[in-house]
């Protein structure tokens, strides 16, 4: 999440590699093990830092015997300085042919994202995975339409038409002669917010834009939006090749490209992505998983980045994602105190939990903040400040909010406030960079 651990681990392995206790290098071969969409940018980083120095050899596709002979070639080397003792490989390509690697013996492994990848490796963070064994099928199934609702309508129309379980008599709440072909932002709070955003950033700075969804129809309603404002974007979600990938990420980063944004799949890039061509990220909708979340806002901010980062949370107020949001607060504040997997606590919903999910609360500005009971607001105005320690990881009650726009010192989110806005959390890094929710 742009704490430097990609830098941390290609120091490491350059050390290893030339040097020991008994002044002769420690290993003599490294396989860096990733995600198949960071095999790419893996490569990039070890030639960014050592340079010359050493030849790394990075496999994101080709044929199984191509693969095979690359790897048999890199587990026959030997010895003292050896010409490419760096394999980057990603987990996919790693258990197809894991048969070939394990014929040899490797000094260092380094596994990135495992948290991503439970049957392969034990994950890494237990407590903040929600456990979803108790909730019945229907109800995740609910779960997943409210969330969709919360985008945009358009993403439950068809079941609206079809007249699904539940979904009875929701036709009629659609505007007379409703068509899903255009996006009309006016029938989704955040989605008209987003249009502001967008179209202040595009008209006030040179800032360029991330757009993060978890699902790939609200990447398609995005596209829609765009191509009504004639703004250009790319876009990257599971349907496309690791090669295009890395392709159009360097294209992006790239001072002299015209793309304005950049549409990202959380659930296909949300993790290790370098995508310092923007400064602006917005979170459309959230995960249960608070880490996701975090992993998905740190493409922007990230070593390289010369400007000032924005970070817009989208939340639609007394709806499921407040609920989820103060999921995820309790979450991260019970993984904080259980580290040990032996002692990990499962969360499941309970029936109240449950049904509370489904209650909209439409007379609240913010479910979240009501929730605080906070202590330095009077009458609705905060008029006392959180402390001085207070950053973008404090608890979010230890962030500044407010009911208006005259305490927002980002003229973007400020100038978007009239179009549906109604409470903003909003936090400052650090002196230099800035966090917004």
């Amino acid at each position: 999440m742009g704490l430097g651990k990609t830098l941390q681990c290609i120091a490491l392995m350059w050390t290893l590699l030339r040097q020991s206790p008994d002044t002769k290098p420690e290993i003599d071969k490294v396989i860096v093990v990733s995600p198949s969409s960071l095999v790419r940018n893996w490569y990039n980083e070890v030639g960014k830092w050592l340079g010359a120095r050493v030849t790394p050899v990075a496999i994101d596709g080709g044929s199984k015997d191509d693969i095979d002979r690359q790897l048999v070639n890199f587990m026959s080397q030997h010895g003292l300085r050896i010409p490419t003792p760096i394999l980057i490989i990603s987990y996919e390509t790693f258990r197809l042919h894991a048969g070939v690697l394990h014929k040899g013996k490797v000094g260092l492994v380094i596994c990135d994202e495992t948290e991503l990848y439970k049957r392969f490796l034990r994950q890494a963070k237990p407590v903040e995975t929600l456990q979803e064994g108790k909730i019945s099928v229907s109800s995740l199934s609910s779960i997943t339409s409210l969330k969709k609702l919360c985008n945009h309508p358009a993403l439950i129309y068809e079941k609206c038409v079809e007249g699904e379980e539940g979904f009875e008599g929701a036709l009629d709440l659609f505007p007379p002669g409703y068509c899903t072909k255009a996006v009309e932002p006016q029938l989704s709070g955040k989605m008209l917010v987003l249009d502001y955003i967008l179209a202040m950033t595009r008209t006030t700075t040179s800032d360029k834009v991330v757009l993060v969804s978890n699902y790939t129809q609200t990447l398609d309603l995005f596209e829609k939006l765009c191509r009504s404002r004639r703004y250009l974007y790319v876009r990257l979600d599971g349907t496309m090749s690791i090669k295009k990938r890395a392709k159009i990420v360097e294209r992006f980063n790239s001072p002299s490209n015209p793309e304005f944004i950049f549409m990202l799949s959380s659930k296909a890039g949300g993790c290790g992505l370098n995508l310092i061509g923007a400064n602006r990220l917005v979170m459309f909708d959230p995960d249960w998983n608070p880490a996701n979340d975090e992993q998905a806002m740190a493409r922007v901010w990230r070593d390289g980045q010369k400007k000032t980062c924005y970070i817009y949370r989208l939340l639609s107020t007394g709806t499921i994602e407040e609920k989820i949001l103060q999921r995820q607060a309790h979450k991260k504040a019970l993984s904080s105190c259980v580290v040990d997997e032996e002692q990990d606590v499962e969360r499941h919903f309970s029936l109240g939990e449950l049904r509370e999910l489904f209650t909209l609360n439409e007379e609240t500005t913010s479910d979240t903040h009501d929730r605080f009971r906070c202590h330095r607001c009077v009458n609705g105005q905060e008029v006392r400040p959180p402390a001085d320690n207070s950053d973008c990881t404090s608890d979010l009650s230890q962030w500044n909010h407010c009911y208006n726009k005259k305490g927002l010192g980002d003229q973007v989110l400020k100038a978007s406030w009239d179009a549906a806005v109604s409470f903003v959390f909003h936090q400052r890094s650090h002196e230099d960079q800035k966090g917004v929710a």
